[in-house]
This record gives structure tokens, sequence and C-alpha cells, in this order.
């Protein structure tokens, strides 16, 4: 009798919160903002590769090059936290052709450019020093963060705007909101690659370098659930 008291005492219980449970009309929606910007720096990495027979004498050409390589970069008064070397390799290298070893040494140099008016000059620099491959440029903005943000006040405005939109037949209005997903991805614009010219290794002057930097998209997602009024 007392289990039989349990059982419907709990059974009770249940029914009783089951009804206290209500639905909360809500509606579930996505933005998009998009914010466009002219980039005013640049990520530029370069590279100085030297071959050669003797290890020794390949690594103390590609030092002495970019010994001349840094002084150009400080003489242009680039900041020395805005530039640093990202790689440094020796290897060994066989050719089939020829049946024989060289070696090959390679150091890489982020720079980030401040200052895009000066970039035609830098390069020149770069290449009458010995570099012998532009890998990346990377365009950006000093403003990033700014611009993050625009990008997701707009998107939640967007998606507020389209759940208007939809209960405006329905006779509701579009109340507070309760969950708000980011789902922005990180994104950098992608690089443009400069291939030097091979007439530059040849003792042969390179044509000077132009830019057509155009614009960068910073763009936010978010999901946001209102609730139904």
């Amino acid at each position: 009798m007392k289990k039989a008291v349990l059982i419907l005492g709990f059974l009770w219980m249940t029914i009783s919160y089951s009804q206290e449970q209500k639905q909360i009309p809500m509606i579930n929606v996505s933005g998009e903002g998009k914010v466009k910007v002219t980039p005013d720096q640049a990520a530029i990495m370069v590279s100085i590769e030297t071959k050669g027979t003797k290890a020794a004498e390949v690594k103390e050409e590609n030092d002495k090059k970019m010994d001349a390589i840094l002084k150009s970069i400080k003489k242009a008064t680039i900041a020395k936290e805005h530039f640093q070397t990202l790689r440094v390799s020796l290897n060994p290298n066989y050719d089939y052709e020829k049946k024989k070893h060289n070696y090959v040494a390679t150091q890489s140099l982020q720079i980030l450019l401040k200052d895009l008016s000066k970039y035609d000059e830098l390069m020149e620099d770069l290449v009458n020093e010995g570099i012998n491959r532009i890998d990346n440029v990377e365009f950006k903005s000093s403003k990033i963060t700014q611009l993050q943000s625009d990008a997701r006040k707009l998107a939640v405005k967007e998606a507020k705007a389209k759940a208007e939109d939809f209960v405006s037949v329905l006779g509701q209005k579009v109340g507070k909101a309760i969950l708000i997903s980011d789902n922005s991805q990180t994104y950098n614009p992608q690089p443009r690659m400069y291939a030097m010219k091979a007439m530059a290794m040849d003792g042969v002057e390179a044509p000077r370098e132009t830019l057509a930097v155009g614009e960068i998209e910073i763009t936010a997602n978010v999901s946001v659930s209102f609730i139904l009024e």
C-alpha cells in the first residue's frame, strides 16, 4: 500500500511539473554583416635561396646576403619588431642529371610594412641586396578590430530585420534575444603572389613592382533566437 502511495505521489509530482513547463514561442534566424576597407598595411614574406657544391660556402654566401638585407630594412626605418626570420635551412640536393650533390641554403623573412607608399622602394632594395623569391604579400588593415566589431553589429541587425520580416504576417512582434551564437570564421585576405623575374637573378635589373591593393572584406555571421510576443 505504501509503495502504491509513493508511486502515485511521484506520478502526481511529474504531471504537475510537466504542466508547469511552458513552451516559449521563439524564432531562430541568422544574419551576416560585411565591411569593406582599403588595406593600409602589408605582410611580406621573402626568401633568399643560395646553391653551391660546398655546404660551408653556400651557408656563408646566404648569411652575407641576409646581413645586407637586414641592414637595408633598418635603413628603410622599419621598426625591429616588424620584421623577423621565419625559416633557416641548409639541405643537400642530388642532381640526377649531373650525378652529384649540391647544397641549398634558404632563409625566409617576414616584414610588416605599415606604409604602403614605401612598397616599391623596399622591394627594389631587397632585390638589389639578393632576395630572389617573394613568397607572399598579404594585405591588412590597422583597424581590423573595429571593423570586425562593425561587421558583427551589422550581422545582428540583419538577423533582427529578418525575424521581423518573418513574423510581420503573423500578428506577432519580435521580443528580446535569448541566445546569440557567433558563427564567424577566422578570415585572412588571400595573399597576392609576386614571382620574381628570372632576369633579376641573371644580373639584369628587375622591373619596378606595382600594387593594386583593392579592398579587403571583413565578414561576420551570427545566429540569434528571439522571443515572440
